[in-house]
């Protein structure tokens, strides 16, 4: 069985139509894989003491419906493959009568804290984990492409309410970040994200968009031109 927790829209988590937002959508993500490697005792206090933590490499998510405001609603996930450096998990966002608002494909690497370079994942990571097969939806590849005719918008330094525990950008950061250039109204119906570097407190993000109909391309790289993340909107602009 996934693992999951129940819990209800908050008004923290809402935005102006009273809907949950897709930050918030991917907090319940986070937080469900963090629940179960707790419950399962390979959490972040485990991978601290080995000098490791899982890093996010890519979301794929789809969108079917954002719960509004005091809506019961379940998070899901479970792990479907581990491969040398790499894990795979998926999530699942589910309404009162069990239907799906959210499904999503995830890739990770296990990473030393130290070096900053993958490690291999033993095989009692693997065992600690109840494996699940693989959620039915669109699976694709997770490198994205930054268009050539992106727009350069203004820089802005990362603070400190961006970090997270490993005292870098927050993938769920990023997401927040990018959505700033949305055109009004946009309704985002599938999000693809590659992360590529991290971002640290007081460095500087050069925000890069490329529009075009029901697709947008953000692109937060470095002052070199070199991307933290590239962030890609599908879906459609609601009068």
């Amino acid at each position: 069985m996934p693992f999951e927790f129940e819990s209800r829209v908050r008004y923290s988590e809402t935005d102006p139509e009273e809907k949950l937002t897709l930050v918030s959508l991917v907090d319940y993500f986070q937080d469900a894989s963090t629940f179960q490697s707790e419950d399962c005792g390979v959490g972040m206090r485990y991978l601290s003491d080995l000098g490791q933590a899982w890093m996010i490499l890519s979301w794929q998510i789809e969108i079917l419906r954002r719960p509004k405001l005091g809506e019961r609603i379940f998070a899901q996930t479970w792990p479907y493959g581990f491969k040398a450096f790499f894990g795979y998990r998926n999530y699942a966002l589910l309404d009162g009568e069990r239907r799906y608002l959210a499904k999503a494909n995830s890739v990770w690497a296990l990473i030393d804290m130290e070096s900053g370079k993958p490690v291999k994942v033993l095989p009692e990571h693997v065992a600690c984990y109840p494996m699940e097969e693989k959620l039915e939806m669109e699976y694709g590849s997770r490198k994205l492409k930054v268009p050539e005719a992106c727009v350069k918008c203004e820089p802005f330094t990362v603070c400190r309410h961006h970090l997270d525990t490993n005292y870098h950008v927050n993938n769920g950061q990023y997401i927040r970040m990018a959505e700033e250039y949305l055109p009004g109204g946009f309704e985002t119906e599938r999000l693809q994200v590659e992360y590529r570097q991290q971002a640290r407190l007081h460095d500087v993000i050069v925000p890069c968009v490329h529009r075009e109909d029901g697709c947008v391309t953000v692109s937060l790289e470095d002052e070199a031109g070199k991307p933290y993340a590239v962030l890609e909107h599908r879906g459609v602009v609601r009068k």
